[in-house]
């Protein structure tokens, strides 16, 4: 076994999930680019599935978020199945999370609250951006945020009603860890009641 992938055994793992990713989570800084990256899956209410990679930009003891504009592919799906799954990975530790919940709207109040956290830039893109819908050309886009940073300009941009927060409450964990041989460690949580049930899966 490399140096570098830890055995997860039943009795390694906090008997709270949320616990266990921060864990997890808190390890992983300084190993990776960008820590905060995971693969989101959402499906359509008849089961074609499509993944994307965002940002997680929330994470508590609840819940997990992202940002995104609702207008977008992903906003219509989850508009209409709100259901997703979310997939973390760190290859420097041989580790991934798998969480899947069911999928709400953030409060404009925490939309907003975000939105004035990020670059002038991207709070001029979010505005200029009709994601997932035909672009004629790349000057168009670019033309549009020119515009936009002129008519905002000396003053604050404002969240577009069409752009905020989504929040993942989880009804299911799983914590994998690279073994050599394919003879991966698996640790499931699964609801039961207020509490949560931990079993080890065959790889």
């Amino acid at each position: 076994m490399s140096d570098r992938w830890v055995p997860l055994d039943l009795e390694d793992v906090d008997a709270n999930p949320f616990v266990q990713f921060q864990r997890w989570f808190a390890e992983a800084q300084g190993l990776m680019l960008e820590p905060e990256a995971v693969a989101l899956a959402t499906a359509t209410p008849d089961g074609s599935p499509s993944v994307r990679m965002v940002l997680l930009r929330h994470h508590d003891d609840h819940s997990f978020g992202w940002y995104t504009n609702y207008e977008s592919r992903k906003g219509g799906q989850l508009k209409d199945n709100p259901r997703a799954a979310i997939l973390w990975y760190c290859e420097s530790l041989g580790r991934q999370i798998r969480i899947e919940g069911d999928v709400q709207k953030m409060s404009s109040a925490e939309s907003d609250a975000y939105f004035a956290t990020r670059a002038r830039g991207s709070q001029l893109g979010a505005h200029a951006s009709h994601q997932s819908q035909p672009l004629d050309s790349r000057e168009t886009l670019e033309r549009r945020v020119e515009a936009l940073a002129t008519e905002f300009e000396g003053r604050d941009v404002p969240r577009p009603s069409d752009w905020g927060g989504y929040r993942l409450t989880p009804r299911r964990f799983e914590f994998w860890q690279h073994r050599d041989d394919r003879l991966h460690d698996r640790v499931v949580y699964l609801p039961a009641g207020s509490a949560w049930r931990v079993e080890r899966q065959s790889p």
